[in-house]
């Protein structure tokens, strides 16, 4: 007999959004279930039935169904007990909204969905991957890493030791994006941003939801969804 209590994460394993969601989970110590959605092949109708977008990640937490990830990851910080991941003070909740929110308006699809997919992924899985797109990708992402270094300048949040959202938001967007050659070229001329990316990929929690085994090694380097 299913618990009322059992909490459910529903998501693409490769899905930077999943990521984010497991991350808050772990660093809550919430244990939970993965379940494993391809928004890419034939989504099932009962998936539908609790997400009729289609898209990762949905949680359940017994009844309670519950999709977008930023609307998951504050459910999660709120319902359950353990490590606060939203700051106490209005500024410090601001900047780190304004980090998610910089994130998925300016910095996913640049980062990820074109530096990254183009310049990891697609030849991981051996599919055609577009120059161009890198390139498009590149020139987008420099604002936004240049935002992000000035918020780890700025010591309000992304300070590499209390960890927020807005760490766990852009933690795995970043790591797609170094893996592409001139994501992690892109990334060195930004010393403090590149200061936090060391700390937060030191992470036990961090490492052990890398969806890419050390084991696999591509033949150039990321995307998803």
């Amino acid at each position: 007999m299913m618990s009322v209590n059992l909490v459910q994460l529903h998501g693409y394993k490769y899905s930077v959004y999943h990521r984010i969601a497991r991350l808050v989970l772990l660093l809550k110590g919430v244990r939970h279930e993965t379940i494993e959605v391809d928004p890419f092949g034939e989504v099932p109708d009962e998936y539908l039935d609790i997400n009729p977008f289609g898209r990762v990640p949905t949680l359940t937490h017994g009844t309670f169904a519950l999709f977008e990830t930023n609307a998951i990851t504050r459910y999660i910080d709120r319902a359950f007990e353990g490590l606060p991941l939203q700051p106490k003070s209005a500024a410090a909740v601001a900047r780190m909204d304004q980090v998610i929110a910089v994130i998925d308006a300016y910095g996913y699809w640049p980062m990820v969905r074109q530096v990254s997919s183009h310049g990891f992924f697609r030849d991981l899985f051996g599919e055609t991957s577009d120059p161009d797109e890198v390139s498009a990708g590149l020139k987008k992402s420099h604002r936004v890493l240049a935002f992000l270094d000035g918020v780890v300048e700025e010591g309000t949040i992304l300070d590499g030791k209390a960890l927020t959202l807005a760490d766990c938001h852009l933690a795995p967007m970043l790591d797609y994006f170094v893996r592409a050659d001139v994501g992690k070229d892109a990334l060195c001329k930004h010393a403090a941003l590149q200061d936090w990316w060391k700390s937060i990929a030191s992470l036990d929690v961090f490492i052990s939801t890398d969806p890419i085994p050390d084991h696999i090694t591509p033949t150039a380097a990321p995307g998803d969804n």
